[in-house]
């Protein structure tokens, strides 16, 4: 199959991959760069991208926006002419803060889940001139109606790119826990229900909006059926876990190797949405009682530190830093699968001639 470059307006990825955001400090500035540099785009998550910083514990807001800040600039450096992306949480306290800081350090698109980025374009809005790409993360033809309905309405915009994720997906799922199975059986449905809603904002606005599939894509032969499905670019981040130059432990790295499928299930997130993650002790004695938080970073707007299972920042840092032991580590339904670290070259490079085959 012939590869063909993925256009986001006046920005054309080589090659049609975004590398997913994936937090706390998994796809930061090495990761992200690296991946844009190849011709992808890379993708950097803002989830508290400041915990390395030495006033993290003290300052939190401020060392995060330092921090995210600091690695766009990182990223752009590595990637002199690629296409850096920022991934934020609609879920985070610091939401619009986020957003702001994340226009003003140049970066080239903003992707937001975990929540309805309704008030994303008004934030942008404030921006002359801003050049900024904007795509929501969508679960359902639904939701993507609702987001493109409102930004219509309101703002007299329309996204530039929809991320249409489904339940094989890594880290938060946008799909309740009972709705999961029966969605992995209809995710072909729903990315063609996507593709359908969005037609009608592309004759509207007179644009083009790609579709990205995310959530359980792993090699060559996953993007090559959704390109065919009329999709036209996916997003992956488990196999990005497993190179050089992601931004985690090697600890992190070698617990997906290590993995096994029955060690992939779903838990419990005081973001209130499920998740999938590698079914460590921890994250197992999560299951039988609420692990007791010491300290609120107060990150997430759902989230009661009485009342939360345990705290999501410090299960998140712990498995970054390569404490898996209290750490909660994210994954996609297929980590079990992945076998060995490579470098980002070698592993697009794989994927493409994958994709050639085809």
């Amino acid at each position: 199959m012939d590869i063909k470059p993925l256009n986001i307006g006046e920005l054309v990825a080589r090659i049609p991959i975004i590398q997913g955001g994936m937090g706390i400090g998994i796809s930061a500035s090495k990761l992200a760069g690296a991946v844009a540099k190849e011709g992808g785009i890379g993708v950097i998550s803002t989830a508290q991208i400041g915990f390395k910083e030495e006033d993290f514990e003290t300052n939190t807001r401020e060392a995060n926006l330092r921090a995210l800040r600091n690695h766009i600039k990182k990223a752009k450096e590595i990637a002199v002419d690629g296409i850096i992306g920022v991934n934020i949480m609609v879920a985070l306290n610091n939401y619009v803060d986020h957003v702001k800081t994340a226009i003003e350090s140049g970066v080239d698109l903003i992707i937001s889940g975990a929540g309805m980025p309704t008030l994303l374009p008004k934030i942008v809005k404030e921006y002359e001139d801003c050049k900024v790409k904007l795509a929501p993360i969508v679960s359902s033809g639904k939701a993507a109606k609702i987001i493109m309905k409102v930004w219509d309405r309101h703002d007299g915009i329309t996204p530039d790119l929809i991320i249409v994720e489904g339940p094989k997906a890594g880290g938060h799922l946008g799909f309740k826990k009972e709705e999961i199975e029966e969605s992995e059986e209809n995710f072909d449905s729903i990315v063609k229900d996507v593709i359908k809603e969005k037609e009608i904002y592309e004759t509207k606005y007179n644009k083009r909006i790609p579709v990205i599939v995310a959530g359980g894509v792993f090699d060559g032969s996953d993007i090559v059926k959704y390109l065919n499905l009329g999709a036209d670019g996916v997003q992956m981040g488990t196999r990005f876990v497993a190179t050089h130059e992601c931004d985690a432990s090697l600890e992190y790295k070698n617990a997906y190797i290590n993995s096994k499928k029955e060690d992939i299930g779903i838990v419990k997130s005081p973001v209130g949405m499920p998740g999938r993650a590698i079914l460590n002790d921890f994250m197992k004695k999560t299951f039988e009682e609420n692990i007791k938080v010491s300290r609120c970073y107060n990150c997430l707007t759902p989230c009661n530190p009485k009342e939360t299972p345990y705290c999501i920042s410090d299960a998140l840092i712990n498995a970054a830093n390569g404490n898996l032991n209290e750490g909660l580590i994210f994954c996609g339904s297929n980590a079990y699968r992945v076998d060995k670290i490579v470098s980002v070259k070698e592993l697009i490079d794989e994927l493409l001639q994958e994709i050639k085959e085809k």
